[in-house]
């Protein structure tokens, strides 16, 4: 009986020495790696400095670059980009995104199985064969929040913002008091004043990017005009007094034989 006892107390002397020399060999492997990892972590901090001190002339110089140009064309933009675009559609070449320019990009997408928006996005510019950055910093079209409050202004000059507006000698007509030549310039057919609103607000759109206030000289003023517009155009339209008398749109009008007057 002693000696099993004895026996016993000698194993369980053994396995607490051996418990207590595994206890020992973790704690040495936990305090080498906690060094190590200390060194990496200096060494880290040191690296972290060096990139941040190196990178800041970069981050500085790219964050005064200038932005990237947009990567899209559409309706209202001018620009040699347009130029280039139209080029490879086989139209006119303008320099202007009008709408026969859209009409043949539509045309284009639908006949190659692409979204049929009339937009010129990476997927159309590459089945054209054109740069997918094909909208460069000279294609360029005025702000949408600028154009939407000019001719809002304009509008209420012109027509009250009527849309079936026509002037008393029916000579202007619509919204925006254009002229059938003008109306028909800008893509549209038929009776500007029998146009959907929207529509009128399209072309309207694309005139007053196109040449600014001067379609409208009386109502134009004091509105600005887009930052990208161009100069009005020399053909042989003569920009119309504004309206001062409108009537409802109730029958058609002969057409305008003035020779080409823009909106008034």
């Amino acid at each position: 009986m002693i000696n099993d006892l004895e026996r016993a107390c000698q194993a369980s002397l053994e396995r607490s020495r051996e418990r207590r020399a595994t206890v020992a060999t973790r704690l040495a492997e936990l305090r080498r790696t906690r060094r190590r990892r200390g060194r990496r972590g200096g060494v880290s901090v040191v690296a972290l400095s060096a990139a941040l001190a190196l990178g800041a002339p970069l981050a500085l110089a790219q964050s005064s670059a200038q932005a990237p140009a947009p990567t899209t064309l559409k309706s209202g933009q001018t620009g040699s980009a347009v130029s280039a675009l139209q080029a490879a559609l086989g139209v006119r070449q303008t320099g202007t995104f009008n709408a026969a320019t859209a009409r043949a990009v539509r045309s284009f997408q639908r006949r190659h199985g692409l979204t049929v928006d009339g937009i010129v996005g990476p997927q159309t510019a590459a089945a054209l064969g054109l740069p997918s950055g094909i909208a460069s910093s000279r294609a360029s079209t005025a702000s949408t929040g600028d154009a939407s409050s000019a001719l809002a202004k304009i509008a209420a000059c012109e027509s009250g913002g009527n849309p079936a507006a026509i002037s008393a000698d029916g000579v202007y007509r619509g919204k925006y008091q254009f002229t059938r030549s003008t109306w028909a310039e800008m893509g549209g057919s038929g009776d500007p004043a029998a146009a959907p609103e929207s529509e009128q607000d399209t072309r309207a759109a694309q005139l007053y990017a196109q040449q600014g206030t001067a379609p409208w000289p009386v109502c134009g003023k004091g509105v600005a005009a887009p930052s990208s517009s161009s100069s009005p155009s020399s053909s042989n339209s003569t920009p119309a007094p504004a309206a001062t008398t409108t009537t409802p749109a109730a029958a058609p009008v002969d057409a305008d034989t003035s020779g080409g007057a823009s909106a008034g």
